[in-house]
């Protein structure tokens, strides 16, 4: 058998509970040669991406959730490499946003028959984001998601439910300056939403798939309107039932800009496609456009995902 040309780097800790053994059984029934790293640490996931490109793979793979993809697509950011995808975790949101099976096998397929996209990324303070970036009460809210997934499993209910527990307890609102698309506006606020997925956007009855259309980043802040209502709207922005206006102020532009007008300078946690991370601000926002090449389904023809 001929040496590999593809690695999959996959998250052991992932959604779905798919164990190694299956995903090298879906790529023996296609004859397809496949080298495995299984990653149990996953703040080593873009160092060993970054490994297999050192290697000479010529496709490697993130075998995950959101947050799996993002860190081996931060590896692939102008590598010149093949980026493939198999989707196992709870949201996928960035695989479905390519129209890419939620099912094992399927999956294998595409990689395996090699067509490609050139697919956009964003970044802020240079750290690589595909789905949104989020700071406020969502980082504290993915904190609280892990220690329930941790304890009860993984699924969309428990989810939800790590929003709810998290804005019942929620503290002060932030004080901020906001910059987009020649707007600055200086606003108290729990939540601050950055999307860079038209898709994410539809799934959560947001408006700006246009802005995103037109390479824009979409901002989405839940207004100060004393505690009850900041509950309020901050829950309507994570659960999807928000509207403009009414939940939360929008702004877009290809770069965002987002600090503290005090000029206070201390660490911020900061949440990139589900995983959390310390910043320190100013947060500089930027979309870059065709960053990464993604295996696709032969039915892919979109231009914004």
């Amino acid at each position: 058998m001929p040496e590999p040309d593809i690695c999959v780097v996959m998250n052991a800790g992932s959604g779905k509970g798919e164990d190694a053994e299956r995903v090298r059984a879906a790529f023996a029934a296609l004859d397809v040669p496949v080298h495995l790293e299984l990653v149990e640490d996953g703040s080593r996931l873009t160092a060993t991406a970054r490994q297999a490109i050192e290697r000479g793979f010529g496709t490697v793979v993130a075998a995950g959730g959101d947050g799996t993809i993002c860190a081996v697509a931060a590896a692939m950011a102008g590598s010149g490499k093949r980026m493939g995808i198999l989707p196992l975790g709870t949201f996928n949101y960035f695989a479905r946003s390519l129209l890419l099976p939620q099912e094992l096998e399927p999956a294998v397929e595409v990689v395996c028959a090699g067509r490609t996209a050139p697919i956009r990324v964003a970044t802020v303070n240079d750290q690589l984001f595909l789905n949104n970036a989020s700071l406020g009460v969502y980082p504290a809210i993915l904190e609280t998601r892990e220690e329930i997934y941790r304890r009860w499993g993984r699924s969309r209910a428990l989810a939800y439910w790590s929003v709810l527990k998290v804005l019942a307890r929620m503290g002060r609102p932030l004080k901020l300056r906001v910059r987009a698309g020649g707007e600055e506006r200086f606003v108290r606020s729990p939540l601050v939403f950055v999307v860079n997925n038209a898709f994410q956007l539809e799934q959560m009855n947001l408006d700006g798939a246009d802005r995103i259309a037109a390479g824009d980043l979409v901002v989405f802040i839940a207004p100060n309107t004393g505690r009850l209502g900041m509950f309020r709207n901050a829950a309507a922005l994570a659960l999807g039932y928000a509207s403009v206006d009414q939940n939360y102020l929008m702004m877009s532009g290809p770069q965002v800009e987002i600090d503290l007008p005090q000029g206070r300078r201390r660490v911020w946690h900061v949440a990139r496609d589900g995983e959390r991370e310390r910043m320190v601000p100013p947060f500089d926002l930027k979309a870059i456009e065709g960053a990464i090449e993604v295996t696709v389904p032969e039915h892919w023809n979109r231009d914004v995902r």
